[in-house]
């Protein structure tokens, strides 16, 4: 098809298929007319009209056209390219000054990934512009080997991704890979290895390769490999004859539950949506070229009168026919047909895909050529400033301009190329509909497009969706279901990594994201939940006073100072009573405040540990208990000096022991213990601390003794006044009845003695709160024995027998009465 113009724009279509029929001398056969191929040569002869009736566009340039059929054979595809940039094409259009027709300054084309490829490389040693409508190859984004090469059409390698966006979608990350033996399914692969490894999103269960030729027996093994794999999804970038020849196999073995992505070289094929065929394809999801609509276009195809594409229509024969043809009951063809009464698919322009990028790729030429035939003289982009003219226009000026296009069609879509020379990419997403009739429709459920500033987006109308399953919902399609939260992915050894195991994790480690690689160890302060999901706040551990076991000592405690108090009451309202007077009653009241503090000394213990407690609780206990011992040691020793008073010549020893020097005696061997507490808060203070050692779960808050000879220093001290005691007590056990006060110091000092001897292994192997409530029990237990053993039989006299608290009594002469 040519028509003259004062510029020519080559094109490269498929009109007919061909066949070689003798090698040696490169003859080819082109028989079987393509309706579809013949409409996109018509497209680009309708833009061309178009853009030449056009006020704005090419003002006073007309443009030509000179369109080839390749006869989708590269040979014959390659030689026509070859010709139209030659300028030796076999037809010449002579005008009336015997002048050929002007060079063509650019081709669109080809169909195919593997003649563009070829024919490319040839145009790109000229720098002659070429822009395809069909070739998807991502290798011919590559501008080292293409430097002169644009598309209308997005590249495999965004189709790949438009692919990935749905696997992940719908998170099916376990899928096969059908692809064919041809660059454009070989390239599909390697990309979609490529960017599922990137994308992290899935894995392939197999890649098979699809033959070109009929073999039953590669079908079959294929269909085989398909039966046996856990993939319900398998994703096909293949063309239409191949999926012919694979579904026969399907069909064959029955094989049914799969959900099939479509690449955009069958997903609106028309051939494969029959009704003996939706049982397997139906629900299928494709990715196909961008749908748009060209105004107009159906008039101008309803004045086409092309020879070939008319006899093909009616079914006739131009006269003169072929020998035979009339005998054997063939129609001459009138030229007077009606078009619009046949029924043919060259009419139909409401699903206008391929059509629509050969009309963008014009219209881009066209453009191109605009910018560059208004370029102003002295402002232009070539070598000291020059532009391009009509007359001096060489195709790599077209080229700097193409690099260069960016406008908006009629049905608003922007075009214009990148670096790479490929257009700003779309596809539309389509679904194969099985009607209940039993009829078949493709509809559009979404795109996907990438966007300048939000990179690939994916849009899809999920009511729309037609899955062709019994649950009428999105198949499941993974090699191993996703790890939950708490557990961790763990690789299966030899296998894809989409195959793994789920491992809990660890107590105190969690993971809080679905498949995680790794569990992660919660903060100090923290432990993993039940579910090992989450981080929770440790549960806190101490003797708190809410607790029934804080209730109880601190009840203990107070109950013990309140009887300190009572007694204490008791011995100062009968202050004169020989029973308190005996033995130093001052002595008496300094040990029930002593045994006072002892009591309250033990709340320290008792309640979330704190610095301050932590310091004074030891301090406290260590003073409280030594100034007990000391005046119960100090009346130990005054019964010893009394007795040994009452005997000949024994009264000096009562020198010794009058009230100045007993309460000296008091202050001295306390403040011993003080100076050892402020020598132990000095150099090494206790403190609060979190200790996690006793249970994983639980922080136990307690007070660490800073330095241990400190503490031993203070008990051992402790121990040492109250086995004196006791030993003192002890020798004067036998003395008279009026000084039997020694008997009950005794067994006081034995209770003591007793209870803190079986303190120190209690405390060493008690836990956390339990070591504070050992050592509360033990300063209970001792005061409480104390507080029984010393005043609890004076306490009996004076209240309950006080016949038995004078003077006489006490000094063994017999009750008064």
């Amino acid at each position: 098809m040519h028509k003259a113009g004062d510029l020519i724009l080559g094109g490269l279509f498929q009109k007919l298929n061909c066949y070689i029929f003798q090698r040696q001398t490169f003859l080819f056969l082109c028989v079987s007319f393509d309706f579809l191929g013949f409409r996109k040569a018509q497209t680009m002869a309708f833009a061309i009209d178009e853009i030449n009736r056009d006020d704005q566009l090419l003002p006073n340039v007309t443009l030509g056209y000179s369109l080839y059929d390749s006869c989708l054979t590269l040979g014959v595809g390659f030689r026509a390219a070859l010709t139209l940039i030659s300028g030796q094409e076999e037809h010449v259009v002579l005008n009336e000054t015997c002048e050929g027709a002007p060079p063509v300054v650019g081709l669109v084309g080809d169909s195919s990934s593997t003649r563009t490829i070829a024919i490319s490389t040839v145009l790109g040693l000229y720098r002659v512009p070429m822009v395809s409508y069909f070739a998807t190859c991502a290798c011919l984004s590559d501008r080292q080997r293409f430097p002169s090469f644009f598309r209308t059409i997005p590249s495999d390698a965004f189709q790949v991704r438009a692919m990935l966006q749905i696997l992940k979608h719908f998170g099916w990350t376990w899928a096969g890979l059908l692809i064919s033996d041809d660059d454009y399914g070989l390239d599909a692969a390697r990309s979609f290895n490529s960017d599922l490894g990137v994308s992290g999103g899935g894995c392939l269960a197999y890649v098979e390769i699809l033959p070109w030729e009929k073999d039953l027996n590669e079908f079959k093994r294929i269909v085989d490999v398909m039966r046996k794999s856990t993939a319900r999804v398998v994703v096909v970038f293949a063309h239409e004859g191949q999926i012919i020849n694979l579904m026969e196999e399907i069909v064959r073995q029955n094989l049914t539950g799969l959900q099939w992505l479509a690449s955009e070289a069958w997903s609106t094929a028309a051939v494969l949506q029959t009704p003996d065929l939706m049982p397997y394809l139906g629900g299928t999801l494709g990715i196909a070229i961008r749908q748009g609509e060209i105004p107009g276009l159906r008039d101008f195809l309803l004045q086409t009168r092309a020879n070939q594409f008319w006899e093909f229509t009616f079914q006739c024969k131009f006269a003169p026919a072929p020998s035979g043809w009339v005998e054997n009951g063939g129609r001459i063809c009138s030229g007077d047909e009606d078009l619009k009464a046949v029924e043919t698919e060259f009419l139909d322009v409401s699903d206008l895909r391929p059509e629509y990028n050969v009309y963008k790729a014009v219209y881009s030429l066209a453009y191109a050529l605009d910018e560059l035939l208004r370029c102003e003289p002295g402002k232009g982009p070539f070598s000291e400033e020059s532009c391009a003219t009509l007359q001096t226009l060489q195709p790599w000026q077209l080229v700097y301009y193409l690099e260069r296009v960016n406008f908006t069609t009629s049905f608003g879509d922007q075009v214009s190329f990148d670096e790479n020379g490929d257009a700003l990419p779309i596809y539309d997403v389509m679904n194969w509909l099985w009607l209940p009739d039993g009829q078949t429709k493709v509809q559009n459920v979404g795109d996907v497009k990438m966007s300048p500033f939000n990179g690939e987006q994916l849009t899809l109308d999920g009511d729309k969706i037609f899955w062709n399953f019994e649950s009428k919902k999105p198949p499941r399609s993974v090699c191993s279901e996703n790890c939950p939260p708490g557990t961790r992915v763990v690789r299966k050894k030899g296998e894809p990594e989409c195959c793994f195991d789920c491992i809990p994790c660890s107590e105190g480690m969690i993971s809080n994201y679905t498949n995680s690689l790794e569990c992660f160890s919660c903060p100090e302060d923290f432990w993993s939940s039940p579910q090992r999901d989450l981080c929770v706040l440790k549960q806190t551990e101490f003797l708190s006073y809410q607790e029934p076991l804080g209730i109880c000592l601190t009840a203990a405690s107070l109950l013990g100072t309140f009887i300190c108090a009572v007694v204490l009451g008791i011995f100062i309202y009968h202050r004169s009573t020989p029973i308190v007077r005996a033995n130093n009653s001052e002595l008496s009241f300094n040990l029930l405040l002593s045994l006072k503090l002892c009591f309250l000394c033990s709340l320290l213990f008792i309640g979330r540990p704190r610095l301050w407690t932590c310091q004074l609780r030891h301090a406290a206990f260590g003073i409280s208990f030594v100034l007990c011992v000391s005046c119960i040691l100090v009346k130990t020793m005054v019964v010893l000096a009394v007795f040994k008073a009452s005997k000949p010549g024994g009264g000096a020893s009562l020198k010794w022991f009058g009230a100045s020097q007993q309460r000296g005696t008091v202050l001295v061997l306390t403040s011993v213990q003080a100076a050892i507490c402020t020598a132990w808060l000095v150099s090494s203070s206790p403190s609060p601390h979190k200790n996690t050692k006793y249970h994983n779960d639980k922080i136990v808050y307690e007070c660490i003794v800073g330095s241990t000879i400190g503490f031993s220093v203070l008990l051992g001290y402790i121990g040492i006044l109250a086995i004196l005691s006791f030993v003192l007590a002890f020798m004067a056990r036998n003395l008279p009845d009026n000084f039997n006060e020694a008997k009950l110091i005794t067994f006081s000092m034995l209770i003591f003695c007793a209870v803190w001897v079986a303190f120190v292994p209690a405390y060493v192997s008690s836990p956390g709160k339990y070591a504070d409530a050992v050592e509360v029990f033990a300063i209970l237990a001792s005061s409480f024995g104390l507080l029984m053993a010393l005043f609890g039989p004076k306490c009996y006299i004076i209240l309950l027998r006080p016949e038995r608290n004078t003077k006489k009594a006490l000094m063994g002469r017999g009750v008064e009465q």
